[in-house]
């Protein structure tokens, strides 16, 4: 099919697109000063800013969160009584693990395989550098159409609900017609997907003690209670025979009922070992979109080299509990904690601290928005129907705006199919599908202003 003007300027963009993604993914803009510097959240926002700013984006501002970190927000005015169009992404990452385990650099975007790997280069800077092509792309066909607000988070990744925050205290700020958020993805590469159903989730850190002190395991070995073996008992708690979650009082058995997810096509996504099992039972679509799910993220514990012969007298774990939407995050958040004190053997001591939550979020996909980005999407995918699919993960800010802004369409979609391998080692990016979303975006933008 012979491309259109706008689809051709696109394309001709992309060369511009990389070397920004580049520029974006060198800043290790973990939002956590215990594993990087918070210099480096700041100077990528400062990036943020001066681009927003080259772009002819008034009102340009830092936003300190109250979380102790920024959020960039920008304003591009379009033509009088047009809508108003918020678009959303996040700059801050998720820490790149074990670094030994890349092929390439984390924070160095490398070319490989038709593809572009780096930290956050799907997850979520390819989203902004998504939205910014779109609209330069626009602006050499007669302008952007629509106005144009522009929000880029600084702390999605840690849960902290900065932004959130940020936003009931301004809800002026980020009012709009339709918000588009730049960070779900399609349901794999070339299936131009809107994601419908979002997970919650909630974040906690569970402390057991038994023990002053750590004691020699031969002299005391066998009735000591051990505080690490204490913590194992309360984690497998979470789990049934199946591996699907329970937590007591959470109910565990809604069904999916759109777009399915083959169990073959779920095993080579996820990359599972031959042989090795999966959890739960019903489709797969119902345990990762309409069902709870439990994570243990981390366990503080001596490690295997220079470990003692000791019994340990306290354990430390981070639990993450993804809640479908009809669940109340807050309410999940009592019940996981009730169950983790519970579970607990032997009497040990259990404290049970909150780090983060967000609720689950369902999109009215009946909306005019949702018609006119499955037109876009079909133009940009060369005929593709666009699908819905749901998306195990959270952001927590989609039930903060659908809340503030009722009236408000909001519309999910990005670069995180399933290739991405978005959170894992060696993250990247379809430069493919960098281009057919930005084109996406700017067809959607010019059929939403009518």
């Amino acid at each position: 099919m012979p491309q259109s003007p706008l689809a051709r300027t696109v394309a001709a963009l992309q060369p511009r697109a990389r070397t920004e993604l580049a520029e974006l993914v060198a800043f290790k803009s973990v939002a956590d000063p215990a594993q990087f510097p918070k210099s480096e959240c700041e100077a990528a926002a400062n990036w943020i800013t001066d681009t927003l700013r080259a772009d002819g984006f008034q009102d340009v501002a830092l936003l300190d969160t109250p979380d102790g970190t920024q959020s960039v927000y920008g304003f591009l005015p379009g033509p009088a009584g047009a809508p108003t169009v918020l678009l959303y992404a996040h700059y801050d990452v998720q820490p790149p693990l074990d670094e030994t385990a890349w092929v390439s650099p984390p924070f160095e975007l490398t070319e490989r395989d038709g593809r572009w790997y780096g930290r956050g280069a799907a997850d979520c800077k390819g989203g902004l550098i998504m939205h910014l092509t779109a609209l330069r792309a626009l602006k050499e066909h007669g302008g952007v159409p629509v106005n144009v607000k522009v929000i880029v988070e600084g702390s999605e990744e840690q849960g902290t609900g900065g932004l959130e925050r940020y936003a009931e205290a301004h809800p002026e700020l980020l009012t709009a017609d339709a918000i588009v958020i730049g960070d779900t993805g399609n349901f794999r590469v070339g299936l131009p997907t809107v994601t419908a159903t979002l997970r919650g989730m909630t974040l906690v850190r569970v402390q057991v003690d038994t023990l002053e002190g750590n004691l020699h395991s031969g002299q005391f070995g066998g009735a000591a209670p051990d505080a690490l073996a204490a913590l194992i008992r309360i984690l497998d708690s979470l789990r049934a025979e199946d591996g699907s979650t329970t937590v007591t009082g959470l109910a565990a058995d809604a069904t999916w009922d759109g777009l399915q997810y083959p169990e073959e096509d779920f095993r080579k996504d996820a990359k599972i070992l031959d042989g090795v099992g999966l959890l739960g039972d019903g489709t797969i679509a119902d345990r990762i979109w309409a069902r709870p799910a439990v994570t243990v993220l981390g366990i503080d514990c001596p490690p295997v080299v220079g470990a003692t012969p000791s019994v340990q007298a306290g354990a430390r774990a981070l639990v993450s509990l993804r809640v479908p939407p009809g669940t109340d995050a807050a309410e999940a958040t009592k019940l996981l904690a009730a169950h983790l004190e519970t579970a607990a053997p032997w009497g040990a001591r259990v404290a049970v601290e909150q780090v983060g939550q967000g609720q689950a979020f369902r999109a009215d996909t009946t909306s005019p928005a949702y018609a006119s980005m499955a037109e876009a999407l079909q133009e940009a995918y060369d005929g593709a129907q666009m699908q819905t699919s749901g998306m195990g993960g959270s952001i927590p800010l989609c039930n903060t705006l659908a809340a503030l802004y009722p009236e408000a369409e909001i519309l999910l979609i990005g670069l995180s199919e399933p290739e991405a391998r978005i959170h894992a080692v060696n993250e990247s990016v379809s430069p493919q599908e960098l281009e057919r979303l930005s084109l996406a975006e700017a067809l959607f933008l010019r059929g939403y202003a009518g």
